[in-house]
């Protein structure tokens, strides 16, 4: 299938009016693209680890919008530069111009991996399937990971946290649970770091297919890790699938928002002397967690911090 995108340049400022007047018109979705820096609400919301390096806000914004090429887009088209040409006369839009290109869907799929290329967490070295491991790093830990549809490709700094976390519990006898799995980076780092098992909970389907992806690049498809599809916090059939008292390790990258409710159903399902590893908790709510953790009869052993974002680490007694 082809689309038709048009973009057009504008002002920071008018990007909202822009966006409203399409939506209007009968356009249903639109991408904005600008340089202003992201705010800590921003950041907290968005929660994503592939995002390209931020440049200085010029206040200029594309807006863009998709329309499917084998429908007669004229009219429409008529009809958007003739209402931006009255919101001109009476506020600054700045150039305004449009510029059109015809796109394959399979471009939404595959424009996101210019900004993913392999990299080291300590001396761990994370890759993509599209590049190629140079000879120097051959001897190294090496962890293939497509993210694809599903969050985690290990360069966000929560994934790191837990990754280190997890490297400092684990053993060979280790029963780990992986709350929000995604692409499947923890659990697939655990059992690199030599855990026994590890079983993974997620509300997304789509974690299926990239946790299985992953689990065969790495080597791991007869590991027998399994994949839990739906919310461990308000489900008696999941928390009774995942198990109770059964785990040596549970890692929860997620929103502190999440974590909190969180934390006293994980609780059952730890063993005694269990360890219990929480990131995703933006600078500000790393109280609200710590809070959360002791009220669910924990202890908090260690608090860890990069960049904006903390690590609480847990024992179950």
């Amino acid at each position: 299938m082809r689309f038709n995108k048009y973009t057009i340049k504008t002002l920071t400022g008018a990007e909202d009016i822009i966006s409203s007047t399409l939506m209007d018109m009968g356009v249903e979705g639109v991408q904005i693209e600008d340089k202003q820096p992201l705010t800590e609400q921003d950041k907290e919301a968005m929660f994503v680890d592939i995002l390209p390096q931020a440049e200085e806000d010029d206040g200029i914004a594309y807006v863009s919008f998709y329309l499917d090429s084998e429908n007669d887009n004229e009219e429409l088209i008529n009809n958007i530069k003739n209402e931006i040409e009255e919101l001109k006369s009476f506020m600054d839009l700045g150039e305004c111009s449009f510029v059109y290109e015809q796109l394959q869907d399979t471009d939404y799929l595959n424009n996101w991996k210019q900004y993913f290329h392999q990299f080291y967490i300590d001396d761990i070295l994370v890759i993509p399937s599209w590049e190629e491991v140079d000879p120097e790093d051959k001897d190294k830990m090496i962890i293939h990971i497509d993210p694809g549809t599903a969050f985690g490709t290990g360069m966000h700094e929560t994934t790191q946290l837990c990754i280190r976390q997890l490297r400092k519990y684990i053993n060979d006898k280790s029963v780990v649970l992986d709350v929000g799995t995604g692409s499947g980076i923890l659990s697939i780092m655990s059992y690199k770091f030599g855990a026994k098992e590890a079983v993974g909970t997620d509300l997304d389907p789509c974690a299926i297919e990239a946790v299985q992806d992953n689990m065969e690049n790495n080597g791991l498809s007869e590991a027998g890790f399994k994949l839990i599809i739906g919310n461990i916090i308000d489900s008696d059939e999941i928390r009774d699938e995942v198990g109770y008292e059964k785990y040596d390790i549970v890692v929860a990258n997620i929103l502190a928002e999440v974590l909190v409710p969180l934390t006293p159903v994980i609780y059952k399902h730890l063993k005694s002397g269990g360890i219990y590893i929480t990131s995703g908790i933006i600078e500000d709510k790393e109280n609200v967690v710590k809070e959360a953790v002791e009220a669910a009869g924990f202890s908090v052993i260690s608090v860890e911090h990069q960049g904006e974002w903390v690590s609480v680490t847990a024992k179950k007694p």
